[in-house]
């Protein structure tokens, strides 16, 4: 009798259902080896070369608008396809593409720079390493604080970034807005639109201050000097801007003409960066390329290759040793701009890598991806440490809060009684020390809060807070439109910015909290 119940327990009369399950789980894993196998596969990259394999093999040798990267990556996957029809691990290649790749693995070579870029080398790293010393000290300080005022500081920033509303929307352009990014002092907004403008507004008011028009095709990329709005002159370069004419332009504030235009790209250029010592631009292309220039000299320093598609984000570390840039070919690569070598590959994204972000604590970078989600990664690891399956659709941007460009604000610190303290106290001589005291404290749990969120946006039409250390959704934002295609934090904590396709820019700040 038990073993006609155990029968009838496993047999549930479904086996057409449940055989049809393991067939379409198993297509799944046969694709998924596949396609694991593909990535190994030995292929030329000479198009020539592709071309003539694909006439070997029956194929058409070019599709209607078929760029030579997408040529390629047919040919691996007929040649998967083929393999996997004959069940064989030996992928059929041709002698001279097999050549080719033993060739790249024996050696490794090198393409002779100018005596302009190695100066700029010994430069980022004369910059760099002192920076870096500072950062790591700093981390040691804030090792050592106690667990009850980490707490506290999580809790009152966290309880921030829950409160945030929507102040109200602008029309920012006739075209889509592409990217949104704060000055350091937090008083205005840049925003780049597929008109092929660069636009300032006045924030949180929201009005015109000027329009930047010098771009003749869609601007993809803008990006403040680091110290814009704070100690660099109105006249010298503020602004830098890359758009789909293949141009980068220097812009100044005193004047709606840009200063220099930067001429070298042979395609779009989309995201561009300002090194954090304010003299070098990096701009990434779709010519499967990013490049580095000299501010001062409107030069180029540094062409460089190593994407298999197009480049569309580049974001500078914060100490200023390394870049990271993320293409369509859903690579990351992480780059030590003082030697010119790869620091990381960031592999794993299985879409185009649309956003790219370096944390403040110098060694943890953010990927968002049109596979819809956001990794975190972790240098010292070399590895992934997270996904994030943050959005329904392109990740679009990503944006750490960072409080490192502007002084200490007291009002934003946890430490209320630091405030309090100084407008209370008198020139009694015991009181001051203690008062000196309280401000050091409230000023480090500020810094503290550099890096601890982030926000990322969309094409599902909402921006999203995220917390940095244990990556929780703290915050879902809806818009108005039904692209979020930028996203920004201002560095006093008090506002965030988003662009849309929809034209329209959307601001965003925490509600009183008792």
């Amino acid at each position: 009798m038990s073993e006609l119940t155990f029968e009838t327990l496993i047999d549930d009369g479904n086996y057409q259902g449940s055989e049809r399950a393991r067939l379409e789980n198993k297509a799944l894993l046969d694709e998924l080896e596949r396609k694991k196998k593909a990535r190994s596969l030995a292929v030329p990259t000479d198009d020539n070369k592709v071309k003539a394999r694909l006439r070997e093999i029956g194929e058409p040798i070019t599709l209607f608008g078929e760029r030579a990267a997408d040529r390629r990556d047919r040919l691996i996957y007929v040649l998967s396809q083929i393999n996997a029809a004959r069940g064989d691990d030996a992928m059929p290649v041709d002698e001279e593409s097999s050549e080719e790749s033993e060739d790249e693995q024996e050696e490794e070579f090198y393409t002779e720079g100018s005596l302009e870029l190695l100066e700029a080398r010994r430069r980022l790293a004369e910059f760099s390493l002192p920076r870096a010393q500072k950062r790591v000290a700093q981390q040691r300080t804030d090792s050592k604080m106690p667990l009850g005022r980490i707490i506290d500081i999580r809790k009152k920033v966290f309880a921030e970034v829950k409160a945030f509303a929507n102040l109200g929307s602008q029309i920012g352009d006739e075209r889509p807005i592409a990217q949104v990014r704060f000055s350091p002092n937090s008083k205005i907004l840049a925003t780049g639109s597929w008109s092929g403008n660069v636009k300032l507004w006045n924030v949180p008011a929201c009005t015109p201050i000027k329009t930047l028009s010098g771009h003749s095709d869609r601007v993809g990329g803008v990006a403040w000097h680091p110290e814009a709005t704070l100690t660099q002159s109105e006249n010298a370069v503020n602004l830098v801007s890359g758009a789909g004419d293949a141009n980068v332009q220097l812009w100044s504030l005193s004047s709606d003409q840009p200063l220099s235009t930067l001429k070298g790209h042979q395609d779009r250029v989309c995201r561009v960066a300002f090194h954090p010592s304010g003299n070098y631009v990096a701009s990434a292309s779709f010519d499967t390329t990013w490049r580095l220039w000299d501010v001062n000299t409107a030069q180029e320093l540094l062409l460089q290759e190593g994407h298999s598609k197009e480049v569309y984000s580049v974001e500078f570390q914060n100490d200023g040793a390394l870049v990271a840039s993320g293409g369509l070919d859903a690579i990351g690569r992480v780059w030590d701009v003082r030697t010119g070598r790869t620091a990381m590959v960031l592999d794993g994204h299985v879409q185009a890598i649309y956003s790219i972000a370096f944390s403040p604590n110098g060694y943890q970078i953010a990927t968002g991806s049109g596979d819809d989600t956001i990794r975190i990664w972790d240098m010292r690891s070399l590895k992934a440490l997270y996904t994030i399956p943050a959005h329904l659709s392109n990740v679009a941007d990503i944006r750490f809060f960072r409080s490192d460009h502007i002084p200490f604000h007291p009002s934003l610190s946890s430490s209320s009684s630091a405030k309090k303290e100084d407008a209370d106290m008198d020139t009694d001589t015991p009181e001051k020390p203690s008062a000196a005291a309280n401000q050091e404290q409230a000023e480090q749990d500020y810094h503290y809060r550099s890096g601890l969120y982030f926000a990322s946006a969309g094409y599902d039409g909402l921006v999203k807070l995220w917390s940095a250390d244990d990556w929780q959704l703290l915050r879902t934002l809806p818009t108005d439109g039904g692209k979020v295609m930028s996203v920004d934090l201002s560095s006093d904590a008090k506002l965030l910015a988003s662009g849309t396709y929809n034209r329209n820019f959307q601001m965003f700040a925490p509600e009183d909290l008792p």
